[in-house]
């Protein structure tokens, strides 16, 4: 039986499938009509074991005179309890589709049912008009507050994407309707940039009672570049790899793999042995700087500068791994359809194996000292839980979900390229806390060793690139995913004429994140709550400020983010004690 019949039949049972089609062996899309939408996604999501990896939208009003909605679902068990996880040979990506009519752009909403889709639905009304009926939080996502209404950038029609509003006075610009319990103090934190298609400052509201959070809010998106626009209009695909890369300056080339591969699966292509393992090494060389990054701002943030510098100083290997493999200090500018740019010399191997054992080595022993350090450990355990069920509820990915007990993982569930013949781990742990989520990162670094060690010492032999000059045939569409070191990456492409794409959707790891961090912060002290972001690991500056606003006393006081880092090493003599 092909993967996905049993998926099939089981919503078959309540609603009518009104067709179905297969991208790849493990890439199904089942047809519903719009009013089945919301039942479907949540049978797939809550009765069958799937996760909302992504959701697309599409103007396909030139191809069919609609507009239509892609749920992606990747079937791979609820993984609540132990055994509650589907057996390899069954787990493949299940997408939902459904056609909008070009003058009723309008669909019943599945946040009502599955509340991972809340994003989503508000993103698609911002970037296509179409509206969610009955959606909880219909505010803005994405667009500014002064945009002008009606224009939808994503639309093909909107020839005018490039125009923004005259600029505004501040006092006259908008405000955004944050959420605010009535009698709390307020703090609002600026963190940014994130990255999902783009680079942009973040404002959060923390709602406490005293010095301790009772809920949150925030609002994102300040700076999109419109990446997804830009692809469509003026780029070939080996390009769109080159711009993936610029989707983030950590994760870059886990976004260049999946939009790439998201490209070659929906036309079939098969690239050489040889540089699917290259891409791996590549993949996991991202992940090791990374990881090692986040666990040195994770010490960091709580005054730990020691173990901060002494990650960062072995950090700087992987730097050295990467120049090995690639030519630069970064993976970056080696991706193209069908394989790569270049190739690694015996040279380079013998060199890469040398630095590996370093690196396992001294990453070992700073965290061993890091858990000695009982100061340290206790600025960890407890903070920023992300319960079981919420994490169920809102599909987190990556660290944040491994370190709330689920062994979800792309690389275990949806093996890419060479990693299915290789042999590794994924780690889990169940506090769901900060701890939890650092501890995670560490053993991930270990395994990224031994599967860079693996690949080297297998490297198949053989050319990296192949002839693409093949009939992309329009209107296929398929799915790249990869594991980045935030966890799971979805790119999802529909070829057009002409060797462009037609719509590309990227969808990177922390934007399945942020919806549940909401969650994290509850409970918690403000001092705790730049740790918590921190240890989601978005793509954020160091240099904004905080606003605290206590509305009781009608006081307010600027933090710097020296104030703040201060304040969140010590609770005693913090700024907003002196207020």
């Amino acid at each position: 039986m092909k993967k996905g019949e049993n998926f099939i039949k089981k919503v078959e049972e309540t609603i009518k499938v009104i067709s179905v089609e297969r991208q790849a062996d493990d890439q199904i899309t089942i047809t519903v009509d719009r009013n089945d939408l919301p039942e479907a996604v949540r049978i797939l999501y809550y009765d069958l074991g799937g996760w909302l990896s992504s959701m697309i939208p599409n103007d396909e009003r030139q191809l069919n005179g609609s507009f239509a909605m892609y749920y992606v679902l990747s079937m791979e068990g609820g993984k609540m309890n132990e055994g509650d996880e589907l057996p390899q040979e069954e787990k493949c990506w299940m997408t939902v589709k459904a056609y909008l009519p070009a003058n009723d752009p309008t669909f019943p909403s599945v946040t009502c049912k599955v509340p991972a889709a809340v994003w989503y639905e508000r993103e698609a009304f911002d970037m296509f008009g179409i509206t969610a009926v009955g959606l909880p939080d219909p505010r803005r996502l994405v667009l500014s507050d002064d945009w002008p209404e009606g224009l939808h950038p994503l639309r093909k029609d909107a020839m005018d994407y490039r125009h923004r509003p005259a600029a505004v006075d501040h006092k006259d610009e908008p405000d955004y309707d944050f959420l605010h319990p009535e009698g709390s103090k307020v703090l609002d934190v600026p963190l940014g940039p994130l990255h999902i298609t783009s680079d942009e400052p973040g404002h959060f509201r923390l709602y406490c009672d005293g010095d301790t959070i009772i809920d949150a809010d925030f609002r994102l998106f300040y700076q999109h570049r419109g990446m997804e626009k830009l692809a469509e209009n003026r780029m070939n695909y080996d390009q769109m790899g080159y711009l993936a890369e610029r989707v983030c300056g950590i994760c870059g080339y886990a976004h260049a793999i999946a939009c790439i591969e998201a490209a070659e699966k929906a036309v079939g292509l098969e690239i050489p042995l040889r540089a699917q393992a290259i891409r791996v090494i590549c993949l996991e060389i991202e992940r090791l700087h990374s990881h090692l990054l986040n666990i040195g701002l994770a010490c960091e943030v709580t005054g730990n500068v020691t173990s901060f510098m002494q990650i960062f100083r072995i950090r700087e290997y992987s730097m050295e791994l990467a120049q090995l493999v690639t030519g630069g200090r970064k993976t970056y500018g080696n991706v193209v359809m069908g394989g790569l740019r270049r190739d690694m010399s015996g040279e380079e191997i013998k060199k890469s194996l040398d630095l590996l054992k370093i690196i396992e080595q001294q990453t070992k022993e700073v965290w061993d000292a890091v858990m000695d350090d009982k100061s340290q450990i206790d600025r960890w355990i407890g903070v920023g839980v992300l319960d079981k069920q919420v994490a169920r509820d809102f599909s987190p990915v990556g660290p944040n979900v491994r370190g709330s007990g689920f062994k979800r993982d792309s690389r275990y569930d949806h093996p890419y390229d060479f990693i299915d013949k290789l042999d590794f781990n994924i780690p889990v742990e169940h506090g769901g806390d900060v701890f939890s989520r650092e501890t995670v990162r560490y053993y991930e670094l270990l395994e990224s060793v031994s599967i860079i060690r693996q690949c080297l010492e297998m490297l198949p032999g053989g050319q990296t690139v192949i002839s693409t000059r093949t009939l992309i045939s329009p209107e296929a569409f398929g799915i790249g995913n990869v594991e980045a070191p935030r966890g799971e990456n979805i790119h999802w492409i529909m070829h057009g004429n002409a060797q462009k794409v037609y719509r590309w959707r990227c969808r990177a790891a922390t934007y399945n994140n942020w919806p549940s961090l909401r969650y994290q912060f509850r409970g918690n002290t403000i001092a705790d709550a730049a740790l918590i972001v921190c240890s989601l690991d978005p793509c954020y500056s160091c240099t904004e400020r905080v606003t605290v606003i206590d509305v009781n006393k009608n006081k307010s006081k600027i933090l710097t983010h020296k104030d703040l880092k201060q304040y969140s090493q010590t609770l005693k003599n913090s700024p907003l004690m002196k207020m």
